[in-house]
């Protein structure tokens, strides 16, 4: 039976932990008391049977009444706080003595009432948040379904055929000039990756939403890009309609509306209005997208409800569970007198969470569901899938498979000596090698991540909400698992046939296409359009891989900057990639020349920009988190990966001119860039180092026991982080292709790089290092002029 504790901190909001009980302290001063009680210093012992006796003695009602003997243990003084404001403030007083320690007593309801106390504050705090956003989004609701019946009325006027040059709109009064674009504070924040999906896959993206944490409204530091159309009259309202510009489709259709705008409003055609202003035109297609924003705001409202009931939830059992053990430690009944207290208590007694939950909930079926509740939860409420027995099955079945089909290929390359150092089948190493490392470099790291994910789950990490992964997007580590066997079998198995053919006296002509194929297959199961195959996790994977590639047009969400930091550790594999492309594209493998790729002036130059293509993607990152929240730290991480960028193209310099400049040059750059990014690693991404910590060099919270885990991890870092080495000492085994060094280097870097995923997910878990995790909400699209400042 899994204890309590370990049930209430893997359950809790990792962002809301410090307003939750602190369940551990409770118990650590009911240990002194426990200790006490049973320790030397207690000089009378009673014998079981006189507790017996006197508990018997107790229950019957010629001794006294029992609850009046209760009532007199302990009283519960409720009062208003001394600020002024209306939450109650609770101090308990003893009565009678509860404890043998009782110092150790009082300081055990001392600290319980300051729990109290913090609960009820935060949860009258986060409700009230909540209320206010949900009184907006009614309003909101109300302007689109009057904007709504507006097009309605339209269309059944007829007027849409006689304007089918034109898309769809409607035209509202224009009460006042129109806003330049600019960069503004904003209190309602979006939260950026479910708007993507909202806007890019329209009802498939509500299918499958993330969980969020809930609304907080304080971001006064954050900044958030936007382009205002005019102030408009509609309906007897002045509003505006606000397009965050987090995206390039966005951003460009923000401004084409715009200037779109501007030319109709300046031609002679312009429309005006009764009173004598202009008209703007308000497109079907403007206010199917606010449609969107105000359908994610409503989900995520939802969600932060639930997150709030499930903080009353877990607050409540923490304080009956430590009742009891108070109860069985003392011998006493207080848990029903505290109980009672705690049960009248404003953050339990409180129903307007639960009545706003069912407004929305109303809400949504009404408007968006079509009066069908069944959808209306699927977008609502997301069902996690079923861990299936199958699963584990394929795995093992796929791993006997891989390992017999790699012991073949290893023991066939053997006999034919293709991995010898001086091989007269060098055009092997050449063409098929590089696709057997490509996917080697890629599937470790993918076994990796599906290690991590089991000690994070093991760690209670909630790495799917850290990532803001949905029910559909969240691979379990049993799922990893088993991609990584299912592909590294396949690829086994094609290079195993490819290799046994060249065996048997075929042509390498003949059979060069099939690493090309291999290549091609992956790529076309990436993107299959059907549901098979993990659909909604791949094409998650894509639009990540999309938004690093024009990583300075999106904003940066916490899997963005994580997936383009893998690719950094991936630098050998891209470089295969590039060279396989250029190999297949050129038909090259149907010439057998396969040095034509390495003569050809223009890949030279693309090996320069794909060595520090993934740190320019990471260092474009560092600049729109600064371009969005203005903290000089991402400038400093910024100089981190411009170092990295430097030191990697001087080692593909003095790849191409073994000089002694060059080699001096390529110590003395990788030299900066390994110290910086190890100061990184140990104090910014994983929160270590800490001088005044209560773990010595480490940090006060930890989530391993060992502490001897994390210096060895540090120490292995440093050592990982000093593989460049090679590039200078020139090492390699005796008889073996340099090739095959540099792809046993290459996997080093993919092991450092899942160790350092599981301590830097920890840090953010613990800490929100990142900050990716600030609770967000939804901006709403239509906001009325007489609310602005």
């Amino acid at each position: 039976m899994v204890k309590f504790t370990k049930q209430f901190e893997g359950q809790l909001i990792p962002e809301w932990k410090d307003a939750f009980v602190d369940y551990s302290q409770l118990k650590k001063d009911l240990k002194k008391i426990h200790l006490f009680t049973n320790g030397p210093e207690k000089k009378h012992t009673e014998t079981s049977l006189i507790k017996t006796i006197k508990s018997s003695l107790g229950n019957l009602s010629f001794f006294g009444n029992k609850d009046r003997q209760q009532s007199r243990a302990i009283q519960v003084h409720r009062k208003l706080a001394s600020s002024g404001s209306n939450n109650d403030v609770y101090e308990t007083e003893l009565l009678e003595k509860v404890a043998d320690d009782t110092d150790a007593a009082k300081e055990f309801f001392v600290c319980l009432d300051t729990q109290l106390n913090k609960v009820n504050q935060f949860y009258q705090t986060k409700e009230k948040e909540f209320l206010e956003r949900g009184d907006c989004l009614k309003k909101q609701m109300e302007i689109l379904i009057e904007l709504k019946d507006a097009f309605k009325q339209k269309q059944a006027s007829g007027e849409t055929y006689q304007e089918s040059k034109e898309d769809d709109s409607i035209y509202c009064t224009i009460s006042c000039e129109e806003d330049s674009v600019r960069s503004r504070t904003e209190q309602m924040q979006l939260q950026e990756s479910c708007l993507d999906d909202l806007e890019n896959n329209g009802e498939e993206a509500l299918e499958s939403p993330r969980p969020e944490e809930p609304i907080k409204t304080n971001n006064e530091d954050s900044k958030q890009t936007t382009v205002s159309a005019r102030v408009f009259t509609c309906q007897g309202k002045n509003l505006k309609i606000k397009i965050p510009l987090t995206n390039p489709s966005r951003t460009f259709s923000a401004i084409s509306y715009l200037i779109k705008e501007d030319l109709m409003n300046q031609s002679s055609s312009k429309k005006y209005g009764s009173d004598g202003g202009s008209k703007l035109q308000i497109s079907k297609k403007k206010l199917s997208h606010a449609e969107k924003m105000i359908k994610g705001a409503l989900t995520e409202l939802f969600k932060g409800l639930n997150y709030l009931k499930t903080y009353r939830n877990l607050n409540m059992l923490a304080f009956m569970n430590i009742l009891k053990k108070f109860d069985k430690v003392t011998g006493k009944q207080i848990l029903p007198i505290y109980l009672k207290v705690v049960e009248s208590s404003y953050f339990n007694s409180s129903d307007k969470v639960i009545n706003l939950s069912d407004e929305v909930e109303e809400w949504f079926i009404k408007h968006f569901a079509g009066e069908n509740r069944r959808k209306a939860m699927k977008y609502l409420k997301p069902h996690h899938r079923k861990e299936s027995h199958s699963v584990t099955f394929f795995i093992g079945l796929f791993t006997g498979c891989f390992v017999a089909l790699l012991a073949g290929y290893i023991i066939v390359a053997h006999l034919t000596g293709m991995y010898r150092q001086h091989s007269e089948n060098t055009f092997y190493m050449e063409t098929a090698y590089p696709v057997l490392s490509m996917f080697g470099l890629l599937f470790l790291h993918l076994f990796l991540y599906g290690c991590n994910i089991f000690m994070w789950r093991k760690a209670r990490i909630n790495y799917s909400f850290i990532f803001e992964l949905g029910s559909e997007n969240e691979l379990k580590y049993r799922d990893v698992f088993l991609i990584c066997t299912a592909s590294m079998s396949a690829i086994a198995g094609v290079m195993f046939v490819h290799l046994s053919l060249l065996a048997k006296g075929h042509s390498f002509r003949q059979v060069q296409v099939i690493p090309g194929l291999l290549l091609l297959v992956f790529l076309l199961l990436l993107i299959c359009p059907l549901n098979i195959f993990y659909k909604s996790s791949r094409y998650r994977l894509i639009s990540v891989i999309r938004n690093i590639v024009f990583s300075p047009l999106y904003k940066v969400v916490m899997l963005d900057f994580f997936m383009a930091d893998q690719l950094c550790s991936q630098v050998p594999m891209l470089r295969n990639l590039e060279y396989i492309a250029c190999y297949y594209i050129t038909g090259s493998y149907a010439t057998q020349d396969y040095g034509y790729c390495m003569r050809v002036k223009y890949y030279r130059d693309l090996a320069y920009a794909v060595s520090f293509l993934p740190y320019y993607w990471r260092a474009m990152q560092c600049a729109r988190r600064w371009f969005d929240e203005g903290e000089t730290s991402h400038l400093v991480n910024l100089g981190k990966y411009v170092s990295a960028m430097l030191a990697a193209g001087t080692k593909v310099a003095y790849e191409k001119e073994k000089t002694i400049g060059w080699l001096c040059l390529v110590v003395a750059m990788s030299s900066v860039a390994t110290v910086y990014q190890l100061y990184w690693d140990f104090v910014k991404d994983w929160g270590l180092l800490q001088h005044n910590s209560n773990n010595p060099w480490l940090r006060n919270q930890l989530m391993l026991r060992q502490k001897s885990i994390y210096y060895f991890s540090m120490v292995l870092n440093l050592v990982l982080r000093l593989a460049w080495l090679q590039t200078v000492l020139h090492s390699s085994f005796e008889h073996v292709d340099y090739r095959v060094t540099g792809l046993f280097l290459a996997a080093l870097e993919v092991i450092r790089r899942g160790q350092w995923n599981f301590y830097r997910l920890e840090n953010e878990h613990l800490n929100n290092a990142g900050k990716f995790r600030a609770v967000k909400t939804v901006p709403l699209p239509f906001r009325e002029v007489d609310e602005e400042d």
